[in-house]
């Protein structure tokens, strides 16, 4: 479904991304590991368009979508829930929502339809959907945000640090949800400092260091693999995110 070739994106005059090379395949859950500042998030940035890269391609489908902006490659079939949730805090959860179909032919066509989907994986946000979204709890805000993209009909969503600031109980029920999610024939792509939770559900994974792929396998030979378990799973190492 998609094809990151040869990759390599700056920041100014700095090289944060060294050339990577990934796949995701239609219908799989795929993780990006690594640690702070190893290019996760600008990995992320690069595909939505909100980065171009200097030199690779990305490949949508049949299409090159390295050259286009954000919106364009929302349409296409792309929805992303960035880093922090950045819901819209003084519109309601139903606004925030509506917002999420700005990308679609007639977003009106099928808005009530997919209000009742997306309730009925997150039924808090039906109960809060008059609320201001700035009044959310974190983990309601997750959901919020997750529901968002979902409103766009993407046929791969991204998710960018969805355990961040969440305590452990929340993270097991925004992992579920992304299996669930998943299991409703959504490709998901997850980059995650918390690799136990995102192996967990994984197909596959990447492990991404100073800007390369330096590992690839699937999810469950990754958490097996002394190597991961000492750098991210804080077995006899450091601890996840180091």
């Amino acid at each position: 479904m998609l094809r990151v070739e040869g990759v390599v994106t700056y920041y100014g005059e700095i090289e944060i991304l060294k050339g990577i090379d990934l796949e995701i395949r239609q219908g799989e859950i795929v993780s990006l590991l690594g640690g702070n500042a190893s290019g996760k998030t600008t990995t992320m940035k690069t595909i939505m368009g909100l980065i171009h890269p200097r030199a690779g391609a990305i490949v949508f489908g049949e299409e090159r979508i390295d050259g286009l902006e954000p919106p364009d490659i929302v349409a296409r079939g792309i929805s992303l829930v960035p880093e922090g949730r950045r819901v819209f805090p003084r519109m309601t959860v139903r606004e925030n929502l509506e917002m999420g179909t700005f990308a679609l032919t007639d977003p009106r066509a099928h808005l009530d339809e997919d209000l009742d989907r997306v309730y009925a994986l997150f039924p808090r946000l039906r109960e809060r959907r008059r609320q201001l979204a700035g009044t959310l709890s974190g983990g309601e805000q997750q959901m919020l945000a997750m529901a968002r993209a979902l409103m766009g009909r993407p046929r791969l969503l991204l998710m960018d640090e969805p355990s961040m600031g969440l305590g452990p109980r929340l993270v097991e029920q925004v992992f579920d949800t992304i299996a669930q999610v998943n299991g409703q024939g959504t490709t998901i792509f997850v980059v995650e400092q918390n690799a136990n939770m995102a192996l967990s559900i994984a197909h596959r994974g990447y492990v991404l260091q100073t800007g390369r792929i330096v590992l690839h396998d699937t999810g469950e030979n990754l958490l097996r693999n002394p190597e991961i378990q000492r750098a991210y799973l804080g077995h006899g190492g450091p601890g996840a995110g180091d």
